[in-house]
C-alpha cells in the first residue's frame, strides 16, 4: 500500500527560458532527483498556462545525452573529441589560459560571451560581474531586442506598457509582429478570453500566415520589411477621415503642422506599393482600428529584425498616440515591461567597485571580431580568449561560416559552460557541466508581464553540473578578482539585490508567489506622462540618443528603404521565424520537440513551386554571396509570392550539408544602434535534380 508520503510532490518554479512570458510553474518531483509533468502555476498572468515544450521538461532535465562532467578536447578543433577531467583540473586549466592570454595581450583580449538562454538575474549576471572587474571586452548585446528597443524609446521614452491583461477590456488586439501561439501562449490566453466574452477581433500583422494568424479574423501578410510603411499609410487615414484624436495629439505629443504635412504623402497607395498590401486592405485596417477606442496593440520583435528595424518599430509605436488609443481602458500597446521594475543590479553586475573601463564589441559581429576586423575591434587586441554562457553562437549568429572559422582559429582558447554538447561546445577546447533552472536559485522578472518572482532548486544536480554563480566565483578566486558578490550563496545575493531595490526580501517574494509591480492605469497609459523629460510623446524623436547611426535614420515616421531588396538575381525574401518547439536552439535536443518539428523545411508559395516546378519535399537550395543551404520545400500560402520562410534554429547537422540558415543572413548592422538583421535577407533559390 502506497503511503502519503510516497506520492508526487508539487513544488512552485518560475521558466527561465528566453521568452516574454516567464512562466509561474507547478513541478511535479516523483522522487527527489526527478520530475515528472511540468505545469502552469496559478498566477494572476500566467493563469496556468504554459507551453508545451516546458511541459515536457522531463525529457531535456534527464536527457542521456546531458553533460555531466568536465571535458577537455584531445583532437583537433571541431573534431569532437574529448576526455574526462576534474573540476579542480579543468579550472587550474581555465584560468591558466586566461591569464597567459591576458599576459601577452591585455585584458580586453578575453571576451565573456552570453545572453538570454536563462532570464534569470543572478545566473546570468555571473560571468558579466567576472567580466566587468577583470577589464575584459564587454558585450554590445544585439541578437534580439537592439533594434526594437532603440525604436520604441524613440518615440514612448520608456519601456513599458499596458498590462497584457487588460486585453480582456479590448474590443481589438492587433498583433503585429509576432507570433504568440508560438512564443507567448500566455497572451493568446488573455486574447482568446477577450474574443469569447467581448466579441473581439483579432488582427495579425506579419509576412506569412502563423498559427496566430491562421486564427486571427483579419491578417495583413505584407513583404518582410515594410512595416513602417503600413504604420504611416494607417495614420495617413486617422488624420485625412477624421478618425485621429487631436486632442491627445496636442496635449501628449510632439504632433506639429511638419508632421501632419509629412503623413499626408504617406497615401494608402504610396504603401501599397511597398508593402504588396491593396489599398482597400490599408485603408480597412486603418478604418476600423482608429473606429475602434479600446484597441491593443501587442508588438513583437519579429518585424524590427531588419535593417530598419528601428524605424519600423518608431513608426508603429505612433498609432496609438496617432488614435489616442492610450486614453482607454483595453486600448494603447505593449513592446515590453522591463522599465518597471527599479531593480538596482550595480552590484549584482560588480559596477559598484569602479570597473576598468573596456572596449564593447557587437555579439551579431561576431565573425568579423573573430576575424580581426579593425571596424569591430577598434585599435585594441585580437580576441584570444572566449567564455560562452547561456548561448550558443556558433548556429545563432549571423554569417555562421565566418563565425565557424573564427570559433576554429588555433590561437583562440574557447571554454563553454553548458547543458549539451552543443554546436558550440563541439568547437571547445575546455567544456563544462552547467545546471539547469530547477537546480539552482535565481530572480525573474519579465517583458511580457508585471510580476517579479523567485524561485529556489527544487532537486539537486546531476553528476558534477554547477551553476554559473558557483563556476564564475570559484574561477574569479583563481583569477585573484575578488567581490562579495562572489562568495555569497545564491538566495543571499537575490535578497541583497531585492534590499538594495527596495523590494520584498526573497523569502518572502517567494511565499508571496511573485511582486506584481503593475503600474496605475493613468501610468501604465502614459497620461501622467511619456518618458522624456518634457512628458510627450515623440513623432520627431532624437535619434542621436539611441545610437551612433542616428544620421540614417528618417527624421518622421516613415518607411526606411536600407533593407536587403529582391533582385532579378536574388527574387525571394527570407524570414528565419521561430519554431514552435524549439525556442531558439533550446529543446532542439529533445525527443518530442524534434519529432513534431521533423526536419529543417523552408516554406515556399504554392504560385512559386508551381513556376519552379517544386513539389513537397523536394530538395531546394537558398543561397546569396554569404552561403547556399540545402533543405526540403514545402507549400504554403498566406505569404506574397517572393517570400519565404525557414522556421527553428536547427542545429547545423540537421541540415543536408551541415550548416544552418544563419549562413545567409548578414552580420551588417541595423540602425541606429547595430542589431542582428535576421529577417532581413535576399536569397536565390533553386529545385535540386
Amino acid at each position: 500500500m502506497t503511503s502519503h508520503n510516497d506520492l508526487p510532490r508539487q513544488v512552485r518554479s518560475v521558466c527561465p527560458h528566453d521568452c516574454p512570458s516567464v512562466c509561474a510553474l507547478d513541478i511535479q518531483l516523483e522522487s527527489p532527483e526527478r520530475i515528472g509533468r511540468i505545469r502552469g502555476a496559478a498566477q494572476p498572468y500566467t493563469d496556468g498556462v504554459i507551453c508545451a515544450k516546458v511541459a515536457r521538461y522531463a525529457e531535456r532535465i534527464h536527457h542521456s545525452e546531458r553533460l555531466l562532467h568536465p571535458l577537455r578536447r584531445i583532437g583537433a578543433k571541431g573534431s569532437g573529441r574529448f576526455e574526462r577531467l576534474s573540476w579542480d583540473d579543468a579550472l587550474d586549466l581555465l584560468a591558466e589560459r586566461l591569464q597567459q592570454a591576458v599576459g601577452q595581450y591585455g585584458p580586453q583580449t578575453v571576451w565573456p560571451y552570453h545572453y538570454a538562454g536563462t532570464m534569470g538575474l543572478v545566473q546570468r549576471a555571473a560571468l558579466r560581474r567576472l567580466g566587468n572587474l577583470a577589464g575584459w571586452s564587454r558585450q554590445r548585446e544585439t541578437f534580439c531586442v537592439a533594434l526594437a528597443d532603440a525604436g520604441w524609446l524613440a518615440g514612448v521614452g520608456v519601456k513599458r506598457g499596458v498590462d497584457a491583461r487588460e486585453v480582456v477590456h479590448s474590443d481589438l488586439i492587433v498583433v503585429w509582429g509576432g507570433n504568440p501561439v508560438h512564443t507567448q501562449i500566455n497572451f493568446m490566453h488573455w486574447a482568446q478570453k477577450a474574443r469569447r466574452e467581448r466579441g473581439a477581433q483579432l488582427v495579425v500583422i506579419d509576412p506569412y500566415r502563423t498559427p496566430t494568424a491562421a486564427q486571427a479574423d483579419r491578417h495583413l501578410a505584407l513583404k518582410p520589411g515594410t512595416d513602417g510603411a503600413l504604420a504611416c499609410a494607417v495614420m495617413n487615414v486617422l488624420l485625412a477621415e477624421g478618425l485621429a484624436d487631436r486632442d491627445f495629439l496636442a496635449r501628449h505629443t510632439d504632433f506639429s503642422p511638419a508632421v501632419e504635412a509629412h503623413l499626408a504623402a504617406r497615401t494608402p497607395q504610396w504603401a501599397a506599393d511597398i508593402t504588396g498590401l491593396t489599398v482597400e486592405e490599408i485603408v480597412a485596417f486603418a478604418r476600423l482600428y482608429g473606429g475602434t477606442q479600446a484597441s491593443y496593440l501587442r508588438v513583437g520583435y519579429g518585424f524590427t529584425r531588419q535593417r530598419n528595424g528601428s524605424a519600423a518599430m518608431h513608426a508603429v509605436s505612433c498609432l496609438p498616440a496617432a488614435s489616442g488609443a492610450w486614453r482607454h481602458r483595453g486600448g494603447g500597446a505593449l513592446y515590453g515591461h522591463s522599465g518597471i521594475y527599479g531593480l538596482n543590479t550595480a552590484f549584482l553586475n560588480g559596477l559598484d567597485a569602479g570597473t576598468p573601463s573596456a572596449r564593447l564589441l557587437d555579439m551579431s559581429r561576431l565573425g568579423a571580431v573573430l576575424a580581426g576586423d579593425r571596424r569591430d575591434i577598434g585599435d585594441g587586441p585580437p580576441v584570444t580568449a572566449m567564455l560562452v554562457q547561456n548561448t550558443n553562437p556558433a548556429v545563432v549568429a549571423p554569417e555562421s561560416a565566418r563565425v565557424r572559422a573564427g570559433l576554429l582559429r588555433d590561437d583562440l582558447f574557447l571554454c563553454v559552460h553548458e547543458h549539451f554538447l552543443t554546436d558550440t561546445a563541439k568547437l571547445a577546447d575546455l567544456v563544462l557541466p552547467a545546471t539547469m533552472f530547477l537546480e539552482h536559485d535565481d530572480l525573474y522578472q519579465a517583458s511580457g508581464h508585471t510580476f517579479l518572482q523567485t524561485a529556489r532548486a527544487v532537486m539537486p544536480a546531476p553528476g558534477e553540473c554547477r551553476s554559473n554563480h558557483a563556476f564564475i566565483g570559484q574561477l574569479a578566486a583563481r583569477l585573484g578578482i575578488t567581490h562579495p558578490a562572489f562568495a555569497m550563496p545564491e538566495w543571499a545575493l537575490i535578497d541583497r539585490v531585492l534590499a538594495d531595490s527596495g523590494r520584498p526580501g526573497a523569502d518572502q517574494l517567494l511565499e508571496l508567489g511573485g511582486l506584481d509591480c503593475a503600474l496605475p492605469f493613468e501610468q501604465a497609459h502614459f497620461l501622467d506622462g511619456f518618458g522624456h523629460p518634457d512628458g510627450r510623446f515623440r513623432f520627431a524623436p532624437d535619434w542621436a540618443a539611441r545610437g551612433e547611426g542616428h544620421a540614417r535614420m528618417p527624421a518622421l515616421p516613415d518607411h526606411q528603404p536600407v533593407i536587403d531588396t529582391p533582385t532579378t538575381d536574388k527574387p525571394f525574401r527570407l524570414v528565419a521565424a521561430p519554431a514552435r518547439t524549439f525556442l531558439n536552439t533550446t529543446f532542439t535536443e529533445t525527443p518530442t520537440s524534434r519529432a513534431k518539428e521533423k526536419r529543417p523545411t523552408v516554406k515556399i508559395h504554392p504560385a512559386a513551386c508551381r513556376r519552379l516546378g517544386l513539389a513537397d519535399g523536394d530538395v531546394v537550395t537558398l543561397g546569396n554571396e554569404l552561403g547556399a543551404v540545402r533543405l526540403h520545400a514545402e507549400a504554403s500560402d498566406g505569404m506574397q509570392e517572393n517570400t519565404v520562410i525557414v522556421e527553428s534554429q536547427w542545429p547545423n547537422d540537421a541540415f543536408l550539408d551541415g550548416i544552418g540558415i544563419n549562413v545567409l543572413v548578414s552580420a551588417e548592422p541595423g540602425y541606429p544602434a547595430a542589431g542582428a538583421a535576421y529577417h532581413d535577407t535576399a536569397v536565390w533559390l533553386r529545385r535540386e535534380t
